[in-house]
C-alpha cells in the first residue's frame, strides 16, 4: 500500500516543499501565481523543473517567525499533524478495497471465504415433478427396461403395499447400455411417474482439485435425498466414480476418486430403503465398475437398455414423428427396417434430418424419399461436388462399386443391397454401396462371415479384374475385411489349424475400441505368426470368391457399370433388374 501511494505521489506535478524553500523560489522571481489557503500556499512556477515539478506547496510559517529565522539564514517550515480525512483516504479506503477485492475473488473462485464453506457441497440438480416433463408414455423401444423400472416406481407410490410381505425396495438400480439409447430419459421418466424430487448429477461432478471434496459433496447429497424423501438420486456417466479401484492405497499413494469412491460405498450401505431414497446410475462401461459397487445391496438391478428392435424402432420414430409433418403415404415400418442398428438418438436425428431435407426442396411434408435421403446422409455422409472425379477415376469408382452390389447379391447370407451410387460423400468416399440388413440379427454364422468378408474384397477383385491392378480406393475395404478377418481367427475360434481358442480379451459390450485394446499380450511368437497367417489365408480366399463371381458375370458387370456411369445411382430395383440373370459359384 505504500509502494502505491508513493508511485502515485512520484507522477504527482506538484511537490511539497519547506516554505523557506518556497520564500527563496519568490525571492528569486521563479513564481508566477501564488494560491494562500488557510494553512497551506500553493506557488506555480514560471517554468518546471527538471523533474517536471510545476508547483511548489508549502505549509504557513507565522511571519514574524519567519523573518527572524530568514535574518539567521536558517531553513524552516511548519510541521501539521495528520488530519481525519487525510489519514482515511491514505489508509482505510485502500485497505477497504483490497478487503472487497478479495472477497469478489473469493466467491469467484469458491475456495476461499464464503466458497470455502460450499465447496463441499453438492452439485445435483433438482427437479420436481413437474419440472422433469417426462412420463413413460414418452420413452418408446424400451418395454424392458420399462416394465423393470415401473416396479420401483410402484415402490415410490405405495411403500407399504410393497413391503407387506417383507420386501424391501431395491437400494440402487444401473441402467447399462450403448450411447443414445434412452438411459438419461428413463431416469427423468421414473422422477416424472412417481412424482418425487429428482436429483440428477455427473459422476465427473463430484471430482475437485481439494482431495475430501467428492467424498463431502457424496455425503450431502444423500443428506439433501433424505430430506426431500421419497426422492430419486441419478448419478449419469457413473464410470467417471466408480473405476476399479487400483493399488495407489496399497503403495502409499492417494487417490481422491477411490476416496469418493468409497464413501459412495458407505452411503449405499449405510441408508434405509424405507426412507424413499432410491439411486439410480447410467454407464456405457460396466466391464470397468469397481465389482464392491454391484454387488448385491448397492445396486440391487442392473437394467440393460439395449439398442431397439423393429418394433421398438417403429415406435420410437412414432413419437419423433409427432412433432412435424408427415405426409398421408410415409409407412415408418419401412424407415424403421432400414435403420437396424440405430439408437433411440440416432432415430431422432434421422427424422430431424427428414424434416430438413423436406425443408430445403420445399415440400409441404416429409415423405418417405426424405426419410431415404437422411438415412443416406447419416450414413454414407454429405453429398460432395460431382465434378470432384474425372472421367477414368468416375469408371473405376463404378466397377469399384459394382464389385461390392453383384458379390452381394451373388452370395448367400449377405446384407440387402438398397442402392449404388458413385456420388462422392463424406470424408474420402469416392462411391457407397448401400446395405442393410433385413431383419435384426444377433448370431452369425462362419459362412455368413465369411460371405460378408468376399463381400468387402469385391471392389479390389472388380478393379483388379477390368484394369489389370487395384487402386487406393479400396484402402478402406481392406481395413475392414483385416479386423473382421482377425476377429473370425482371435475372438469367434473359426480357423481351422489355430482351433476353438480364444486370443483374444472380451471387448467392451458398448462402446466399440480397436482390436488391438482387447488383444492378449501373452500370444508367443509363434502364435502370433500363426494368427497372422490364418487372417491372410482367409482374406486371400474371400478375394479370390469375389473375383470367381464377377468373372462368371462379366458380361452382366460391364452393363451395370454402363448404366451406373449414365445415370450416377441405381436403386434396388433397378439392380434387381440387371442382375436378373446373375450367377453364384458352383451353379450351372
Amino acid at each position: 500500500m505504500m509502494v502505491m501511494r508513493g508511485c502515485w505521489e512520484s507522477r504527482t506535478p506538484v511537490r511539497s516543499v519547506p516554505y523557506s524553500a518556497f520564500e527563496q523560489a519568490l525571492a528569486e522571481g521563479r513564481v508566477a501565481e501564488v494560491s494562500v489557503g488557510d494553512t497551506a500556499v500553493t506557488a506555480r512556477l514560471k517554468t518546471p523543473e527538471p523533474d517536471g515539478t510545476q508547483a511548489l506547496v508549502a505549509t504557513v510559517v507565522e511571519p514574524a517567525i519567519a523573518e527572524r529565522l530568514a535574518r539567521h539564514g536558517v531553513p524552516y517550515q511548519r510541521v501539521r499533524d495528520p488530519a481525519w480525512l487525510q489519514t482515511l483516504l491514505g489508509w482505510i479506503v485502500p485497505v477497504a478495497l483490497m478487503l472487497l477485492l478479495w472477497s469478489w475473488l473469493a466467491r469467484r473462485a469458491g475456495g476461499l471465504g464464503a466458497g470455502m464453506l460450499s465447496i463441499g457441497q453438492s452439485k445435483a440438480r433438482l427437479y420436481m415433478q413437474a419440472s422433469t416433463g417426462v412420463r413413460f408414455e414418452d420413452v418408446a423401444g424400451v418395454d424392458e427396461a420399462k416394465a423393470e423400472l415401473q416396479e420401483i416406481v410402484d415402490f415410490l407410490k405405495n411403500p407399504k403395499e410393497h413391503g407387506r410381505l417383507g420386501a424391501r425396495m431395491p437400494k440402487g438400480v444401473l441402467l447399462m447400455g450403448p450411447t443414445g439409447t434412452g438411459k438419461t430419459l428413463l431416469a427423468r421418466a421414473v422422477a416424472g411417474e412417481a412424482g418425487v424430487p429428482f436429483f440428477s448429477i455427473s459422476g465427473s461432478e463430484f471430482i475437485e482439485l481439494f482431495v475430501g471434496v467428492g467424498a463431502a459433496r457424496v455425503r450431502d447429497l444423500f443428506e439433501q435425498a433424505r430430506a426431500h424423501a421419497p426422492a430419486i438420486i441419478f448419478i449419469d456417466e457413473l464410470d467417471a466414480l466408480g473405476r476399479v479401484r487400483g493399488a495407489a492405497a496399497l503403495s502409499g499413494g492417494h487417490d481422491e476418486r477411490e476416496q469418493t469412491l468409497n464413501q459412495l460405498l458407505v452411503e449405499l450401505d449405510g441408508f434405509d430403503p424405507s426412507v424413499g431414497v432410491v439411486l439410480l446410475a447410467a454407464t456405457n462401461r460396466p466391464e470397468v465398475l469397481d465389482p464392491a459397487l454391484l454387488r448385491a445391496g448397492r445396486f440391487d438391478r442392473q437394467v440393460l437398455v439395449d439398442r431397439p428392435d423393429r418394433v421398438g424402432r417403429a415406435a420410437i420414430l412414432r413419437v419423433h414423428a409427432k412433432k412435424i409433418r408427415l405426409a398421408p403415404d410415409v409407412d415408418l415400418d419401412q424407415v424403421a427396417a432400414l435403420t437396424v442398428g440405430l439408437a433411440g438418438a440416432d432415430l431422432a436425428n434421422v427424422v430431424n434430418e427428414a424434416a430438413l431435407v423436406a425443408t430445403r426442396r420445399r415440400g409441404d411434408a416429409v415423405t418417405l424419399a426424405d426419410f431415404t435421403r437422411a438415412i443416406e446422409r447419416i450414413v454414407a455422409g454429405i453429398e460432395k461436388p460431382r465434378s470432384l472425379l474425372g472421367a477414368e477415376e468416375r469408371r473405376t469408382v463404378a466397377y469399384h462399386e459394382l464389385g461390392h452390389a453383384l458379390t452381394a447379391l451373388a452370395l448367400r447370407g449377405t446384407d440387402q443391397v438398397h442402392k449404388v451410387s458413385i456420388v462422392p460423400r463424406g470424408v474420402g468416399a469416392l462411391g457407397y454401396t448401400l446395405q442393410r440388413p433385413s431383419e435384426d440379427r444377433h448370431l452369425m454364422r462362419r459362412g455368413e462371415l465369411v460371405a460378408r468378408l468376399a463381400v468387402l474384397m469385391g471392389g479390389r477383385a472388380a478393379e483388379s479384374l477390368v484394369f489389370g491392378e487395384p487402386s487406393t480406393g479400396a484402402a478402406d475395404d481392406i481395413v475392414k475385411a483385416t479386423d473382421l478377418a482377425r476377429d473370425l481367427v482371435m475372438r469367434y475360434g473359426m480357423d481351422d489349424e489355430l482351433g476353438p481358442v480364444a486370443y483374444a480379451d472380451e471387448r467392451p459390450r458398448f462402446l466399440p475400441l480397436p482390436l488391438d485394446a482387447g488383444t492378449s499380450p501373452g500370444l508367443g511368437p509363434q502364435t502370433a505368426q500363426a494368427i497372422d497367417a490364418a487372417v491372410r489365408r482367409l482374406i486371400e480366399a474371400a478375394g479370390a470368391q469375389a473375383r470367381e463371381v464377377l468373372e462368371l458375370n462379366r458380361a452382366l458387370l460391364d452393363r451395370a457399370a454402363a448404366a451406373l456411369l449414365e445415370r450416377e445411382t441405381l436403386d434396388e430395383a433397378e439392380l434387381a433388374a440387371l442382375a436378373a440373370g446373375l450367377r453364384a459359384p458352383n451353379t450351372p
